[in-house]
């Protein structure tokens, strides 16, 4: 009986060594490596100052565009409803890439959908203000999840879609200004005051 006893013990001991083992090996792993659809998670209240999580998306011309790879330059992200809403998001989207103040070897305007890509390829083919507007495809919403934009006041689906919110990104990949808008207005002269400020 004594023998079984130490022998249970034993057993146990080894599991949780084991478990213990395996535990701190997920821990290592995901703090090592960085995964470019959800590299980490900043709090929206207390977003400005810090470090933008960085990414890559899919555009509409299908090449991927890395947040990162636009350092040296200002970046502005407006993350919206996409196709579900019109015509509030499909005019911001339109005004904010057609502004040539937000758009320069100076600054980059990207609006960020949950759509698929198909779905505005065939808005694009029939609705000639949005040709040319900068859409990144974040499908998984990874991306929303690590702006913490889901569940905002301007988000009419909380949890599931993002609202009408903007980040503006300086050079060197830090968040300078943040704007949710339940209102879904245009911002654009707001978004050049920040920009010229940089």
């Amino acid at each position: 009986m004594e023998l079984f006893k130490r022998n249970v013990n034993r057993t146990h001991a080894v599991a949780l060594m084991v478990f213990a083992l395996v535990a701190a090996g997920a821990v290592l792993f995901s703090a090592g490596g960085e995964n470019t659809q959800n590299p980490g998670k900043i709090s929206f209240g207390q977003a400005i100052g810090k470090q933008a999580p960085d990414f890559e998306l899919q555009d509409l011309d299908g090449d991927m565009a890395r947040l990162s790879g636009y350092r040296g330059r200002a970046v502005i992200l407006f993350f919206n409803e996409g196709a579900m809403c019109y015509p509030g998001c499909w005019n911001q989207i339109a005004a904010l890439s057609r502004d040539e103040r937000l758009n320069s070897d100076e600054v980059v305007s990207f609006s960020i959908v949950a759509d698929k890509k198909s779905t505005w390829d065939e808005i694009t083919q029939k609705a000639p203000q949005m040709k040319g507007a900068k859409i990144l495809f974040d499908t998984k919403k990874a991306v929303s999840a690590s702006y913490d934009v889901l569940s905002l006041e301007s988000s009419m689906h909380p949890g599931y879609y993002p609202g009408h919110t903007y980040f503006v990104i300086d050079k060197d990949g830090r968040i300078v200004y943040t704007l949710d808008d339940p209102n879904m207005g245009i911002w654009n002269d707001k978004l050049a005051e920040i920009i010229a400020k940089l």
